[in-house]
């Protein structure tokens, strides 16, 4: 099963969007599925991650906040049993 990575977003988030970009890059070549969840359609994802965005998870582990260490998301996706 292919990992999955979920990018906790809102719109108009230009750190959001660099990260977005960012994984789309890496994801062909790093075989994940990647999903863009907009917080401020659910209130409690907006009360969790208010202030932490963008934040990505990998397989329900959050991993990132803010920006995106390209070495360690390797490291994660290369490790996975």
């Amino acid at each position: 099963m292919s990992p999955e990575i979920v990018v906790y977003s809102r719109p108009d988030c230009h750190l959001c969007a660099e990260a977005m970009a960012e994984l789309r890059a890496l994801q062909g070549e790093l075989g994940f599925n990647l999903t863009e969840r907009d917080i401020d359609r659910d209130e409690a994802l907006q009360r969790a991650y208010f202030e932490r965005i963008p934040v990505v998870a990998l397989d329900g582990d959050e991993l990132f906040e803010y920006f995106i260490d390209e070495a360690l998301l390797r490291e994660r996706l290369e490790s996975r049993p």
